[in-house]
């Protein structure tokens, strides 16, 4: 399926092995380890091995280059196996998930980080706040979630001691919503015990390294790991991890989530509580129990917010009621000790699970209907615990390998079984492959009153002093004749296990031996009553709801609580169904070595892995089985397009035949097979041709619907335009008409009217008719000064139109041009009252002498010689003669021009015309009379 590598990395699918065999399989894993090449494909299986060292293939440009990629389009990656569940979900509305499995150390908690990391970083295309809001606290949750259940183990530096199962929500667009967490089995026992070479969890060395000196001390702590009981052997171990930078760092992903301060300094004050009650020591006087460190009492009272006095009684005394009775029953140092760590074990896991609790309340979907939003879909991720087999085998390591039972037969039944029993049902020709079932070792669990936690729980409801010894017995008395089960008492010469203490189970990974010490006590999970009530009567609300059961009194507590057994097995069997209802994606990872090692490839270690994690088996199922099938209606409903027989819609006798029709359409039809309801796809290539021709059609189709709705949406747009331009055009005639009757109302009278309609005011007419408004008042101005020029005398009709000579020639040179005045010509004799006389003295004497017949103009004007020197004169115009006189000595003759010695007589008229028009003054030259007023001086 992988082709973009080259054969020196090995094959990159497991199925495109020349041979099946467990030689050439561990060949090819181990060549691809040394090159580098940490993910193999088994078709659609991705086998991870750990490569213990940072690798640069997560990057965002590694992100787009699986985006939208068919699995076989890329090498192997973990971004692949998230894009195919990521489009599963997308395509087909199907919810999905990714299982990922194989032993503690093999990579699984990074393995569900970088699918984590990669389906946040392909959604939100619109970078919507929200979806970035639900993205970051999805993956801040990672980092607490791990500080608070994840530890050291000798195996693994980030061993999770909790199992998780994360549910992200999508909405129909395929953008993240919200999601849940599932949280199963927290191993609680590390809390107060680790083996040696081991830590407790991580939240304890974050907080004495790297919790600044102030909460410390608010704290009563020190930075010493080595001086608290319960953590002072992982105190003492050396590692890689920096708890420092991830105190700080659990402590923003904190305020990111959601986590007010009063909530993070409350999980701060559990955990100084749960070290102070290490350091807590009993002893005995005479008879009586006495805490020998008091000063920690109060401490411890403080950081719970309690009463000191009701601290020391619930660590003292224990409530009992008999019948209507309640008496107080005092604890000896041994009991006393015992309930001492039951409570630090049950405040770590009550803490832990409201942890999970609260950020569930922050990033579940809220006020989603699906009516509304469209379906809500799902992709699962399962990181949990893995495969142990440890030097001492206890309680916890049971019951991690009992989930682990489930994961492999829940593998087998989808993978394996369930595919041949669907070869069979289906009618396809099939050839059996033999696997191992471990359906057999899961029964011998959880079986009813047969299985090991049946027996457990029957031990632990028997009356009196009930041992682990006997809890023994119970097993070797109803197992013994099974295949799986060993003890030393069923195999007296098998000198590995111990009597009265150990038995054996031959788990699908392997055999294991586990000590049968402690497992009634963990089983019963006991912890008093007193102590709930304790810690749900404290004054912190936070501390105060993890308690809620502190509320009954002794008397109401009468129901025997459910054991961790029932509990965990309950968890189990519903895990397993949540996930056999979605679409299985698997990731199954190997521990290349135990030493953690970069270069190191241990064969006969990972030979076993490969071994119980079926994958030789799975390569088989897969080169013999199909790929993909699907039921003839979903099949054609999702490829009828590509073919004109079935699209849109068919006519042959059955939705069978009309598939049929289509992969022979394609050339496919070598390389299906028919069922009797579902039609099969041997190799992924098929499918993903089928798949490539159904995306190019599909754009095809929508072209069409666009262009189909984009021609309906113009033609809608067109009759909305027409019917606005009809509208439009009535509109406008409307208002024409109304303008042009308007207008004949207010000028239908102006004849009569006195000054012919120059006082009415016109109408505002459209704007279509502006222009026509502007014709219509200059028709009106030419009709009125026509009414007023036809009742003119010919004088004045000779004089009107020697003023619209002067305008037109001095049109903007002077403001006042006459228009409102008579011409009279002579206007010295009218403007100069005193020296009227005496002009008129000189001009009779001038008319006697030179016998002219009039006066054409009389002025004064003002004389400036070539040296810019100015003087007052006058000039006197008659028909014959130009005069210019002096007016300062009565108008003496200074000199007489004829006329036809200055220029033409028109141009002179018109000169003269001019200089009457503007009323000429000394006082007041226009441009034009400047040139005549000199040249008449000159001449």
């Amino acid at each position: 399926m992988a082709e973009h590598e080259s054969l020196e990395y090995g094959k990159a699918d497991f199925v495109l092995l020349d041979n099946v065999s467990t030689d050439e399989f561990m060949a090819n894993l181990k060549l691809r380890f040394e090159k580098g090449r940490i993910y193999s494909y088994i078709g659609e299986v991705v086998v991870s091995v750990n490569p213990y060292r940072a690798m640069n293939i997560y990057g965002r440009d590694v992100v787009e280059q699986y985006k939208g990629r068919e699995l076989y389009e890329r090498p192997p990656h973990l971004f692949a196996i998230a894009d195919a569940a990521y489009k599963a979900m997308k395509r087909r509305n199907k919810d999905t998930c990714i299982v990922i499995s194989g032993e503690s150390g093999a990579g699984k908690t990074e393995a569900s980080k970088y699918i984590m990391q990669y389906i946040a970083a392909i959604t939100n295309p619109n970078q919507r706040a929200e979806v970035e809001r639900v993205k970051n606290m999805l993956l801040k949750s990672n980092c607490v979630l791990e500080a608070f259940g994840n530890a050291k183990t000798n195996r693994n530096d980030n061993s999770s001691r909790f199992g998780k199962y994360m549910d992200i929500n999508f909405d129909f667009k395929g953008d993240p919503i919200g999601g849940h967490i599932s949280n199963y089995l927290l191993e609680k026992s590390r809390v107060i015990f680790q083996q040696e070479g081991e830590r407790s969890f991580h939240s304890y060395y974050q907080l004495l390294r790297g919790a600044p000196d102030s909460l410390l001390r608010s704290l009563h702590i020190q930075k010493d790991p080595t001086a608290y009981n319960y953590i002072k052997v992982g105190g003492q171990v050396k590692s890689s991890i920096n708890d420092g930078a991830d105190f700080k760092a659990v402590a923003d992903a904190m305020k990111v989530i959601g986590f007010t301060g009063d909530e993070i300094q409350t999980v701060y004050k559990i955990l100084a509580a749960i070290l102070h009650l290490g350091n807590l020591a009993f002893g005995v006087d005479g008879d009586v129990t006495l805490i020998q460190s008091t000063e920690l009492v109060s401490v411890i009272r403080e950081l719970l917010s309690a009463k000191e006095e009701h601290v020391e009684k619930a660590l003292l005394y224990r409530t009992v009621s008999t019948g209507r009775d309640v008496i107080e029953k005092e604890h000896t140092a041994q009991e006393a000790g015992y309930g001492r760590d039951a409570l630090a074990k049950a405040m770590y896991e009550r803490m832990f699970c409201w942890i999970v609790g609260r950020i569930n309340d922050i990033i579940e979907v809220k006020n989603y209907d699906a009516r509304v939003h469209g379906k809500n879909t799902v992709i699962g991720v399962l990181d949990i615990y893995g495969f142990e087999i440890f030097q001492n085998n206890s309680f916890e390591q049971f019951c991690i390998n009992y989930c682990n039972e489930k994961l492999q037969q829940l593998f087998i039944q989808l993978v394996l079984k369930q595919e041949q029993e669907e070869y069979q049902r289906e009618g396809i020709p099939w050839k059996h492959i033999d696997y191992f079932n471990n359906q057999i070792i899961v029964d011998l669990v959880e079986q009813q009153h047969k299985g090991i936690f049946s027996v457990l729980d029957e031990a632990c409801m028997n009356v009196g002093k009930v041992t682990d010894e006997v809890f023994l017995q119970g097993l070797n008395v109803k197992l013994a004749k099974h295949a799986h089960y060993t003890s030393r008492k069923l195999s007296p010469t098998d000198k590995t296990l111990e009597f009265d203490r150990d038995f054996r189970i031959r788990h699908y990974a392997g055999d294991v031996v586990y000590s049968v010490v402690g497992f009634i006590d963990k089983n019963k999970d006991t912890l008093f009553q007193d102590f709930k009530r304790l810690l749900y009567n404290s004054s912190n609300p936070v501390l105060k709801a993890m308690w809620p059961e502190g509320k009954l009194s002794i008397t109401e507590v009468t129901k025997r609580p459910l054991t961790a057994a029932t509990l965990f097995k309950t968890s189990m069997i519903s895990l397993v169904e949540n996930l056999a209802c979605k679409e299985p994606y698997y990731v199954r990872c190997i521990k290349p070595n135990d030493v953690k090692s970069p270069l190191l490839f241990e064969q006969e270690r990972c030979r076993h892995q490969v071994g119980y994690l079926g994958l030789l088996e799975n390569v088989r199922v897969r080169r013999a089985g199909f790929a993909y099938r699907q039921t003839y209606p979903r099949f054609l409903q999702r490829y009828k397009m590509i073919s004109e027989f079935t699209w849109p819609n068919h006519d042959l006798p059955s939705d069978t035949e009309a598939v049929k029709r289509l992969l022979q359409g394609c050339g496919f039809d070598h390389d299906v097979a028919y069922g009797k309801t579902k039609v099969f796809i041997r190799t992924p290539r098929t499918l993903f041709s089928l798949e490539e021709q159904r995306v190019d059609m599909v754009q095809r189709i929508v072209l069409f619907l666009q262009k189909v709705w984009r021609g309906t949406i113009a033609r809608m747009r067109y009759r909305r335009m027409r019917a606005a331009l009809v509208i439009l055009r009535a509109y406008r005639r409307y208002k024409v008409r109304s303008y042009v009757r308007e207008v004949n109302r207010r000028f239908k009278n102006i004849r009569s009217m006195k000054d012919h309609g120059r006082h009415v005011k016109w109408p505002t007419p459209p704007k279509v008719l502006r222009k026509f408004e502007e014709a219509l008042r200059s028709i009106y101005s030419r009709w009125w000064a026509w009414t007023l020029i036809k009742g003119l005398s010919a004088e004045e009709a000779l004089q009107v139109r020697a003023k619209v000579a002067s305008l037109e020639a001095l049109k903007g040179q002077r403001v006042d041009l006459g228009l409102q005045r008579a011409w009279e010509g002579n206007y010295l004799k009218r403007d100069s009252p005193d020296a009227a006389s005496s002009f008129t003295l000189v001009s009779s004497e001038l008319q006697r002498k030179d016998k002219f017949m009039r006066i054409l103009f009389s002025g004064n004007v003002r004389k400036i010689n070539r040296f810019h020197k100015a003087e007052d004169r006058a000039v006197l115009i008659t028909d014959r003669h130009l005069y210019k006189m002096d007016p300062l000595k009565q108008y003496k003759l200074m000199k007489s021009i004829p006329l036809y010695n200055v220029g033409s007589a028109p141009f002179v008229y018109i000169l003269l015309c001019c200089c009457m028009h503007t009323r000429l003054f000394p006082w007041h030259l226009c441009p034009v009379c400047v040139c005549v007023c000199v040249c008449v001086c000159v001449c």
